[in-house]
C-alpha cells in the first residue's frame, strides 16, 4: 500500500468536519502502534517524522519502515515531513515518494519565505508530493526546530495571500497553541482558524495539539481545522511507557526487550484512538 496523499486525507476531512490526526513517531515501534490504532478505529492517519527522527533513521529506512508497516493497512495512511527549514532533507523525502512536507520558513523574512516556499512546492508537485507552509512562527522548540519567541506575525489575509502567490497545499499559522508541554492555558484563537477558512480552501493544519481539551480540539475543528499534530504526547506515552515496563524488569530480573516493545506499542496504539474520537474521524475510512 502507497502512502495516501495528504492532501486529499485533508480535503475528505474538510468536507466532513473533522480532522486527520498527525503523529510524530519516533521508531518502528510507535509507527506499527499509530498504523494498528488507526485500523483499529477504522480512521485516516497521516504519520509524521521530524528532521531530527529522519536524519537519525535515514530517509530510505523509514521510508521501508513506513512501507512494511502499512503494507497491509485497511486505512488510508499519509507519510509526512514535519518542520524542515533544510531544503536538503525535502528534496531526499520528495525523493523517496512521501505524502508531503512542512517547509517551515517561519526564520526567513516574508518576501523570502514566499519565494523559497514557491521553489519548494514546484519540487514537490512535480513528483505528487504535497506542501505545507508554515511562515509566522509557531511559538516552542520541537526536536531542535523553532523558537520560544514570535519572531515573524502577520495577518491572516497576508497568510493567505502569501499561500496563493508560494501555490502551497496546506496553512499552518499561528492559532494560539504551542510546541511542547504548556506551563499555563495557552490563549487559543479559533476564531482566527475560522478567518482563514472564509479566506482560503486550503486546508488549515494546527500545531501544538498536545495538552488541549476535547472541548478546545473540537472548537478548532468546527472553526475549519482539518489536521492536527500530536507529538509531545506520543513521546510522553511512549517513555512512561518504557518506564513503567523497565522498573517491573528490575524489580521481577527478567528482562525481554519484546514485552518492553509490546508494551510501549500497546500504550501509544491506545492513545491514538482516543485522539480519532475526539477528532471525529473515527469510523471515515
Amino acid at each position: 500500500m502507497k502512502p495516501t496523499s495528504t492532501v486529499e486525507l485533508l480535503k475528505a476531512a474538510q468536507a466532513g468536519g473533522y480532522a486527520v490526526a498527525a503523529f510524530n513517531v519516533v521508531d518502528d515501534v510507535s509507527l506499527r502502534a499509530i498504523v494498528a490504532a488507526a485500523n483499529r478505529a477504522s480512521s485516516p492517519v497521516i504519520i509524521q517524522a521530524s528532521v531530527k527522527t529522519a536524519k537519525s533513521i535515514g530517509v530510505g529506512l523509514l521510508t521501508a519502515m513506513f512501507d512494511a508497516a502499512v503494507s497491509d493497512s485497511r486505512v488510508p495512511v499519509a507519510l509526512h515531513l514535519d518542520h524542515c527549514p533544510d531544503r536538503r532533507v525535502i528534496e531526499d523525502v520528495v525523493a523517496a515518494g512521501w505524502s508531503s512536507v512542512l517547509f517551515d520558513a517561519s526564520n526567513r523574512d516574508l518576501e523570502t519565505a514566499i519565494r523559497e516556499s514557491r521553489e519548494v512546492a514546484e519540487l514537490a508537485h512535480a513528483h505528487g508530493i504535497g506542501v505545507e507552509s508554515e511562515i509566522e512562527n509557531i511559538v516552542g522548540v520541537e526536536d531542535g526546530v523553532g523558537s520560544d519567541v514570535i519572531a515573524h506575525a502577520y495577518s491572516a489575509q497576508q497568510v493567505v495571500e502569501a499561500a496563493q502567490a508560494s501555490g502551497i497545499d496546506l496553512i499552518a499559522p499561528q492559532l494560539g497553541t504551542a510546541h511542547g508541554v504548556y506551563h499555563g492555558r495557552p490563549l487559543l484563537l479559533p476564531e482566527r482558524a475560522r478567518e482563514f477558512r472564509a479566506l482560503s480552501d486550503k486546508p488549515i493544519v494546527l500545531h501544538g495539539g498536545t495538552g488541549l481539551t476535547t472541548q478546545e480540539f473540537q472548537a478548532f475543528i468546527e472553526a475549519g481545522v482539518s489536521k492536527i499534530n500530536i507529538s509531545t504526547e506520543l513521546k510522553m506515552t511512549y517513555m512512561k511507557s518504557a518506564l513503567a515496563s523497565l522498573r517491573r524488569c528490575e524489580q521481577t530480573q527478567e528482562w525481554d526487550p519484546p514485552t518492553l516493545f509490546n508494551e510501549i506499542g500497546g500504550a501509544v496504539e491506545t492513545m491514538a484512538v482516543g485522539f480519532f474520537e475526539i477528532f471525529g474521524s473515527a469510523g471515515r475510512a
